[in-house]
């Protein structure tokens, strides 16, 4: 006759709906067009292993597995995260279903610690090969508060998080890497500069993360360098997170001025518009009019012109896919930062066997001059990548263009540069 708790759910109000044909209420954790499963159920699971099993036999790839933290839950305890049976339940399905197919397997885990991501992700425990992990994206919010609640990104915060997940995942685990997807707003927008220096900008985002140590994914658009969107009405967004948060706040008394500018900075709808394949109508997206709008600047930002630029940011990804697929020292290198307390400044240093890679990065807009210890200075090193043209040899001292990024590879005991890397 009432709700059973007062539960709420991630995209606002009672995560409990009436059921009018049962009597009953049922969970749904999101939206109410999505009830959760009770996992607990022997019965449930097996028939969830052979919904996986339907579509693995039709030949795709791996499973991104939604929220996968949640499959323990036990509401009547009150444990929704990490629950006592949810290792338990991933070595059940790995055992029924993953381990019998060559595929990848990835799961969504908003509330995991290294230690955690060692259990999902270490090979002798048979779960999953890895886990996406939000720390780093939780870092322009105000701690304690919602993800709407905006606050300026500290890069030395953003070093430490990443530091901490390549050392303590090293031998141990495996990491995902990644800025975007469907649920994130565009990082060109996001912690580039999505004006003046768009290409600068997400090249220099793209080489800090893909020569750490890990998987990286791409998002669409993301190759392209697509930017956030700024709907003047709230009737052209679609998100129904953005729509609840809107009027939740909106009742609250929050002014309409400050909603949309959290709107525009994290609405999940950035990532959302339609893939932007040239200047024609709708970007080529479609012929009919799309379930969301096309960002209206696709006719400078789209596919067909970024395969017309050599100097494109499609191509830097292109390069830095081709330099992972052939440098061991990016797959199996370890990681130490270097000039870590410098506020504008994200470098480190990837070393295996007899190969070392150096990044360098300036995360911002401004001219800046560094100074590197002598150790890390001291190589024959040679540029790898970087995203400006005539950039500097290795020195002690250097200086770093807005947003500029080098890489610098070195290969000891004689052997000779692949001049075609």
């Amino acid at each position: 006759g009432k709700e059973p708790s007062q539960l709420k759910s991630i995209f606002g109000g009672s995560a409990w709906e009436f059921d009018k044909h049962t009597g009953q209420y049922y969970l749904h954790l999101f939206s109410k067009k999505q009830p959760d499963l009770n996992t607990n159920n022997k019965e449930v699971r097996y028939a969830m292993y052979e919904m996986m099993k339907f579509w693995l036999d039709k030949g795709i790839s791996g499973f991104r597995m939604d929220v996968i933290e949640l499959i323990g839950k036990e509401i009547d305890k009150g444990i929704i995260v990490n629950g006592p049976k949810l290792h338990e339940y991933l070595q059940e399905m790995n055992k029924e279903v993953l381990s019998k197919y060559d595929l990848l397997t990835v799961g969504e885990t908003n509330n995991v610690t290294p230690e955690l991501g060692k259990l999902y992700t270490s090979e002798d425990r048979n779960e999953l090969n890895m886990v996406f992990t939000f720390e780093h994206i939780a870092l322009d919010e105000v701690r304690g508060k919602s993800k709407w609640d905006l606050k300026p990104l500290n890069l030395n915060e953003l070093k430490i998080v990443f530091s901490k997940w390549q050392m303590e995942l090293y031998g141990e685990g495996w990491n995902s890497l990644f800025w975007n997807n469907h649920d994130q707003p565009r990082i060109v927008s996001r912690w580039g500069n999505d004006k003046q220096y768009r290409v600068e900008s997400a090249k220099m985002l793209a080489t800090i993360l893909h020569m750490m140590q890990g998987t990286p994914y791409i998002y669409q658009g993301e190759e392209i360098g697509m930017t956030n969107i700024k709907f003047e009405s709230l009737e052209d967004y679609r998100d129904i997170e953005t729509i609840n948060m809107y009027k939740e706040r909106k009742s609250k008394g929050y002014p309409h001025e400050e909603i949309l500018k959290s709107i525009y900075a994290k609405g999940r709808d950035n990532a959302r518009t339609p893939m932007q394949w040239n200047s024609g109508a709708q970007a080529g997206f479609t012929k009919a009019t799309p379930w969301i709008k096309v960002n209206e600047n696709y006719s400078l930002i789209n596919v067909e012109a970024a395969l017309k630029d050599p100097n494109s940011i499609f191509y830097h990804y292109k390069k830095l896919i081709e330099l992972r697929k052939k440098l061991e020292v990016v797959v199996f290198g370890d990681f130490h930062l270097i000039l870590e307390k410098h506020e504008e400044i994200f470098a480190y240093v990837r070393k295996y066997k007899n190969e070392k890679l150096i990044v360098l990065a300036n995360f911002y807009g401004n001219m800046i001059n560094i100074t590197l210890p002598a150790n890390v200075a001291d190589i024959d090193g040679k540029i790898l990548i970087s995203n400006y043209p005539n950039s500097p040899d290795i020195s002690k001292e250097l200086s770093l263009r807005p947003f500029e990024s080098i890489v610098y590879y070195e290969k000891k005991q004689g052997e000779s540069h692949d001049t075609n890397l």
